[in-house]
């Protein structure tokens, strides 16, 4: 491949790194409180069942975003950094073409014509194409939740995920409202689904034009051997995070299932605050990759991680200590059952503040982490399985939580192994450890503390009460360990080394 222009052979812009996190983290972080509150509309106008059937509705979407998909949006991440623009607009165009074939595999998979469809899934919408059809558009939309991070157009991403999540949060509320029906929901989400794969279209003709060329076997060829491993690793961790869900579904009532699936509304935001991070670096990531400073690219993945671990351990410490308050604040106190299921997988999230997997990526390690992901869903489906039967709801959670850490003790060892870096020095452990310990001080302090206030002021006083204190005593931790310091010199040491090697970036 040629030497590209533009990002390719552009030196990085190191001190916008952190800008592009913390706007990226911003736009996830009022997303996610969009999405999270959308819930609590929606149970407070829609029967049990609708709403159950809602729940599920996600479910089905998410399996199959796992399965089809086949990381083609991600993968852009790898490919655009590094080429031309003919070379830019052909492998969006090659992601568009592959995730429109897999979006009709889908709506197939999802519609009537499916004999080995589930009947609840069946029973989704008394239309038979609405279904089906919103699985295809959404399928296809998804290259719109990445593409401009992967052309480092973090303002314009910011926007469309903060613009996108308003509109799809307003609209479904006012459907719920004013119907108190789920097929009125559904269908609003098909327009959403729409506006949304038409957005894209715009994108794609605005910096690109909708022209060839289209497809080429060889660049296809490579972009799916690229991407296919990890595609496939992507699709087993996604079907082992939704495993325990279906294994709630078939053991225990709705009503469980709907507490169940309450427990996991933290997982998006950790997720979604380790790829904002992820997304602001990787493209430098990438080209310190292709210059050959696997160094470098292991000191920028640290920042990462130990930036989203100064975010997210406070919260999730916060969270795992009132647990009951929160869940019967947001949804009564008839889904308290959901506070123990919270917390086990709050011990799994805290693992996920690492984020190694783009490495595997670059470090084209793809059959390695498929053989893990194997390992990993297998044994979450026998873990859950076995402790729901032995243990009651919150049993179905461990499955999920023991393969996290399985998978990321594994993917580690195998960097080190790749790179040739000791363990020790692939990420800042030394800072890692001490947030955490922060944040859990803070937590036992601030639980102390609220556990003397009087009953009687109900559950939103000790949240409030709780959150101010942890916050306070966080921060002060955080200062006193000077880890304020350490969060900044890590990041000039691998900003600098970026600095020398980003204007010699070019293509292999």
């Amino acid at each position: 491949m040629s030497s590209g222009t533009g990002a390719a052979t552009a030196p990085a812009v190191p001190h916008r790194l952190g800008h592009r996190a913390i706007s990226l983290g911003a736009a996830n972080a009022i997303d996610y409180a969009i999405q999270f509150l959308l819930p609590v509309v929606l149970v407070r106008y829609l029967t049990p069942e609708a709403f159950g059937s809602y729940r599920l509705l996600w479910l089905v979407a998410g399996t199959v975003m796992a399965v089809v998909t086949q990381a083609m949006a991600a993968g852009l991440f790898y490919f655009l950094p590094r080429s031309g623009d003919e070379e830019k607009r052909l492998y969006i165009n090659q992601a568009l073409l592959y995730l429109s074939a897999a979006g009709l595999i889908a709506a197939c998979a999802v519609s009537g014509w499916d004999p080995w469809l589930p009947r609840n899934v069946r029973e989704l919408s008394s239309n038979g194409a609405l279904l089906p059809t919103f699985v295809m558009f959404w399928v296809v939309a998804s290259l719109l939740d990445l593409i401009g991070s992967t052309e480092e157009r973090v303002r314009w991403q910011t926007r469309t995920i903060i613009g996108l999540s308003a509109l799809r949060a307003v609209a479904l509320s006012a459907a719920a409202v004013l119907t108190r029906q789920l097929e009125p929901i559904l269908l609003t989400l098909l327009g959403f689904a729409i506006f949304k794969f038409a957005l894209l279209l715009a994108y794609v003709a605005r910096y690109h034009g909708l022209k060839g060329p289209f497809l080429r076997r060889r660049a296809f060829t490579r972009q799916l051997r690229q991407t296919a491993p990890f595609a496939f690793t992507g699709a087993l961790y996604g079907l082992r995070a939704q495993a325990d869900q279906w294994v709630a579904t078939a053991l225990f009532s709705v009503g469980m299932f709907a507490s169940f699936s309450i427990a996991a509304l933290l997982s998006p935001l950790v997720h979604l605050c380790r790829v904002s991070v992820q997304q602001a670096f990787l493209p430098s990531i990438s080209r310190l990759e292709a210059t050959g400073d696997l160094r470098g690219m292991l000191e920028l993945n640290s920042r990462g991680s130990v930036l989203a671990a100064a975010l997210l351990y406070p919260v999730l410490v916060f969270a795992f200590v009132f647990s009951a308050e929160i869940v019967t604040i947001i949804y009564t106190s008839a889904y308290v059952a959901a506070a123990p299921v919270m917390r086990i997988y709050i011990l799994g999230l805290i693992a996920l503040v690492i984020e190694p997997a783009t490495l595997m990526l670059l470090l084209r390690q793809g059959p390695f982490s498929m053989r893990l992901g194997a390992l990993a869903l297998v044994l979450s489906v026998a873990l859950s399985w076995t402790c729901a039967r032995a243990g009651g709801l919150a049993g179905a959670a461990v499955g999920s939580v023991t393969a996290i850490y399985l998978e990321q003790v594994g993917t580690l060892w195998r960097i080190s192994r790749c790179t040739g870096i000791p363990w020790r020095h692939l990420q800042d452990w030394r800072s890692l450890g001490l947030l955490l310990l922060c944040a859990v001080l803070a937590g036992v302090l601030s639980w102390v503390l609220v556990s003397r206030v009087p009953a009687g002021f109900g559950p939103e006083v000790r949240v409030a009460a709780g959150g101010v204190l942890l916050a306070v005593a966080y921060l002060a931790l955080v200062a006193v360990c000077g880890l304020a310091g350490r969060l900044r010199g890590p990041a000039a040491q691998a900003m600098r080394r970026e600095v020398v090697s980003g204007g010699a970036a070019r293509c292999d």
